[in-house]
């Protein structure tokens, strides 16, 4: 299996291209790269992109990918470009579009550079781009961890879908994103510092959708489980982790944690969640433990804005 590598790292940002840049024009061939202009939509407004993006052009009206001319011979090859504030820019490293002059169908997938820390190691299988293939039949997927049933958590993803007009119209889109997050925090009731007895805590979140469509983005395949770590914090008050991107659930998903105790005892929660985990949304989770340990006192381009909502259990006594 291949790791999608265009999501893997985002570089450091500079400044983005003046707006009145006209589109670039290759003569020879009567090729055309187009400039951009792009936000993510969210429920409170949209902001621009600024992360990496790609441009996949399909047939005009249709899901077939036309593919893109690299040295003037057409490639299976779509554009690839890093984004500030919603303009192209760096473009030395990017890999830009060039079509004859016509209508397309452009398919928009980016990562945002996140402001907030997020999970380190997300990880997606990307589609297969063959030019005059159907891309609705293809789809990002989430990746099994190798020793275990479980997957990994996914990138940040936002979309867009829409027509273009190369030669009399820049590239404009507001995309959505694609993806739920959720953060988990666990403390103890009187906010004191968590057991020392504590090794390691591992949450798992059920129900989630397999695949995103690549054409629609919309969640398709089977249901699996992800699962991620929580690190104590410095001050050992809490554990938690950095927010976690998961593609949407069907239906309410299920929150398992487990904490492993140095002892090598392992100590369970499940709970159903209030909601289905739905695109765009970002849950935060706390979860208050009380005084479960006391047994073992002998013995730690525009995007859309997320919509954040946050939910509270008091975690009975563990088995």
């Amino acid at each position: 299996m291949k790791k999608l590598v265009v999501f893997a790292a985002l570089a450091a940002f500079m400044a983005s291209c003046a707006d009145d840049n006209p589109p670039k024009v290759v003569e020879d061939d009567n090729l055309i790269s187009p400039k951009l202009q792009m936000d993510i939509a969210t429920a409170s407004g949209q902001s621009p992109l600024t992360g990496i993006l790609t441009i996949t052009p399909c047939k005009a009206g249709t899901s077939i990918y036309f593919g893109n001319y690299v040295n003037r011979k057409l490639t299976p090859l779509y554009g690839y470009y890093h984004v500030k504030d919603g303009t192209f820019y760096n473009d030395a490293i990017n890999r830009e579009l060039s079509l004859p002059a016509g209508n397309y169908n452009m398919i928009y997938w980016g990562t945002p550079k996140y402001e907030e820390p997020t999970y380190a190691h997300p990880t997606v299988m990307e589609p297969v781009y063959v030019i005059g293939g159907d891309m609705s039949k293809q789809h990002f997927s989430m990746l099994k961890m190798p020793s275990d049933t479980t997957y990994y958590p996914v990138f940040d993803l936002v979309y867009a879908a829409q027509p273009a007009k190369i030669g009399t119209e820049n590239l404009q889109a507001a995309l959505k994103r694609v993806v739920a997050g959720i953060k988990v925090i666990i403390k103890n009731k009187d906010n004191g510092i968590l057991s020392s007895s504590i090794d390691s805590t591992i949450v798992r979140v059920t129900n989630i959708a397999q695949e995103l469509n690549f054409y629609t983005g919309s969640p398709q395949g089977g249901s699996v489980t992800v699962a991620f770590p929580l690190i104590r914090s410095v001050d050992g008050t809490q554990m938690s982790n950095a927010t976690v991107m998961l593609f949407p659930s069907f239906g309410k998903p299920e929150f398992q944690m487990t904490i492993i105790l140095k002892n090598g005892t392992k100590k369970s929660f499940k709970q159903a969640l209030n909601a289905p985990m739905e695109a765009n949304s970002k849950l935060t989770l706390t979860l208050t433990l009380g005084d479960i340990f006391s047994e073992e006192s002998s013995g730690d381009f525009t995007i859309d804005n997320w919509n954040e909502e946050s939910q509270t259990i008091d975690v009975p006594i563990l088995d």
